[in-house]
């Protein structure tokens, strides 16, 4: 069976995070945040929470000799920190992104050749960082259409094929279905054949549009849930989702939805 948890920057928007992250654990979920430089780390420590991921890097990205240098010199840094937090799994993008999730460095058009061989490059040294201190990086899908245009490798496609590519377990898949609905839909063929290729670190679920917690848009989250089961899935489901009106109820309706009949 799989785990459940819940991004603490998106939902009790009132409180300050620590307090958030103990208001999750408190309801049952393991605990994700964004920056950990823009937190109160002893803060967090306290809560007694589990924390099942965090962003893994403060800036760089994949496809470039300076940004790759900086992104693994703050994926060193994320490590430390995902450490004294007791977090497995640091997330990563194709490139670093602002305080509005838009990227520091924007692409246009698809990523070239060389691009693709030196995210592949850049990712194995990432994959080998994790692997030294028994930690996972995973590679999340984002959109280009609604929240991230100009990310390369924003894909669900692209994502899954860089993670094959780099066929390390330091490195996973990040499976952001609310993404991949927006840029490519059919959700449980994805989730098979990322299953089946064994590279799923975590799946991350919000409702389209909207962006908040499941049986607010048009995905079928409990026929998702149920092909998970089906699969064996036994890693990781976390709620990266605003509340529709109020987090508790946000968060019931994330537990209805994952939990089988």
């Amino acid at each position: 069976m799989y785990t459940l948890a819940v991004c603490a920057e998106m939902v009790f928007l009132d409180l300050p995070i620590h307090e958030r992250a103990r208001r999750i654990h408190d309801l049952g979920f393991q605990v994700e945040i964004w920056d950990w430089t823009r937190h109160d780390l002893a803060a967090l420590t306290g809560t007694g929470a589990v924390f099942s991921s965090m962003t893994g890097y403060v800036r760089g990205s994949l496809t470039d000799s300076d940004g790759a240098a900086e992104l693994l010199r703050t994926a060193e840094e994320s490590i430390k920190v995902a450490e004294q937090l007791g977090c497995l799994r640091l997330n990563l993008h194709g490139t670093g992104l602002d305080d509005k999730g838009l990227p520091v460095v924007p692409v246009t058009g698809p990523a070239t050749g060389p691009m693709w061989i030196a995210a592949q490059r850049t990712l194995s040294r990432v994959a080998e960082l994790g692997e030294r201190a028994g930690i996972t990086f995973t590679l999340e899908n984002l959109n280009t259409a609604v929240n991230h245009p100009g990310v390369p490798f924003a894909t669900a496609a692209d994502t899954l094929a860089l993670v094959a590519a780099v066929d390390r377990p330091g490195l996973r898949m990040n499976l952001d279905l609310y993404h991949a609905q927006i840029g490519e839909g059919n959700l449980i063929e994805l989730v098979h054949r990322a299953h089946r290729l064994g590279l799923i670190g975590e799946i991350q679920v919000a409702d389209v549009p909207g962006r908040c917690e499941p049986g607010t848009g048009e995905i079928n989250y409990p026929a998702v849930a149920r092909a998970l089961t089906d699969l064996g899935y036994n890693g990781t489901v976390a709620l990266e989702a605003w509340s529709s009106t109020d987090s508790d109820l946000a968060l019931e309706r994330f537990r209805s939805a994952f939990t089988p009949a």
